[in-house]
């Protein structure tokens, strides 16, 4: 299994866990939102160059969105979506990052239908010593039904995203969770065999805090990690189901424990058989914790 940005060969992390329990979108053309939204405290901040911008406005939106990567690291993911990069506009987005004397942390990459794709934006980058991370959202047939092979491409990515409208646009069905169930099943299937990080689609009903909260323990609970946002006030209903409660937090540390504590590595916690698996969740899940001060 080859793992993801985050994740070694065992599936354990090579460098700090970032924690991605929610994702704040904001549109290029608005940069003046780009330091409200820091300030609310997300996970990752992601500039918008693609669904949120008018062609006539992509090339300003591009050239206003590089600039707020200038500043000093706070711990937040700074990302562009670009564009598609089967059109000019993607292609335009890809150069002018690499171009760029301080990139984002993360590219996302929208609308993502093959594994190629994906290798072909990591090596223009890597080869341009820019070794930013990726993000990939699965939002067409075509992408879902390369989902695992995309997930696998290259160690750069760090997560996978469902993108319901697009999807649900293409298919012609409701974005009803049920509706979405078997989309939203192959897009954590794919991330979880790569070790990446799953986020799930905007809740696009600003008024609906309990609708929020409902879909955002549908998705948990389906196995993905993270939720996107459209505005601030969506990050608290998102956090409070995707940050580890304490009753997680300490059964996570009892795995440990018990785990490292095991001269055979032969472990069992409640009267259950521990796996590795299992062990590197325990680990996620404490990661996670003290990364956002829930330890």
């Amino acid at each position: 299994m080859r793992g993801g940005a985050d994740s070694g060969a065992d599936g354990m992390s090579e460098h700090r866990i970032q924690p991605r329990r929610n994702l704040l979108f904001v549109p290029g053309t608005r940069p003046d939102r780009f330091a409200k939204a820091l300030a609310a405290g997300p996970d990752m901040v992601t500039v918008d160059l693609e669904d949120a911008v008018i062609p006539s406005q992509k090339d300003a939106a591009r050239e206003l969105s590089l600039p707020l990567f200038d500043g000093t690291a706070d711990g937040i993911e700074r990302v562009v979506r670009i564009n598609g990069v089967r059109t000019p506009f993607g292609l335009r987005d890809l150069l002018a990052i690499v171009a760029h004397p301080t990139p984002p942390d993360a590219i996302m990459l929208p609308k993502a239908e093959s594994a190629d794709e994906v290798r072909i934006v990591d090596a223009l980058l890597q080869r341009a010593a820019r070794p930013v991370g990726l993000h990939v959202i699965i939002e067409s047939n075509a992408g879902l039904e390369q989902a695992l092979a995309i997930a696998g491409a290259c160690g750069s990515i760090r997560s996978l995203l469902f993108g319901a409208v697009d999807m649900a646009a293409e298919l012609g069905a409701a974005m009803d969770f049920t509706s979405m169930l078997y989309a939203r099943s192959r897009v954590v299937h794919a991330a979880g065999s790569h070790g990446l990080n799953a986020i799930d689609v905007p809740y696009l009903d600003l008024e609906d805090e309990a609708g929020l909260r409902e879909e955002c323990r549908r998705v948990q609970a389906l196995g993905f990690t993270g939720k996107a946002a459209i505005h601030p006030k969506q990050l608290g209903p998102i956090n409070a189901v995707f940050t580890p409660d304490a009753a997680r937090i300490a059964y996570a540390r009892k795995v440990i424990e018990a785990f490292e504590g095991s001269p055979d590595g032969l472990v069992v916690v409640d009267g259950k058989l521990i796996e590795i698996p299992v062990v590197r969740t325990a680990r996620r899940t404490l990661a996670i914790a003290a990364a956002i001060g829930a330890v």
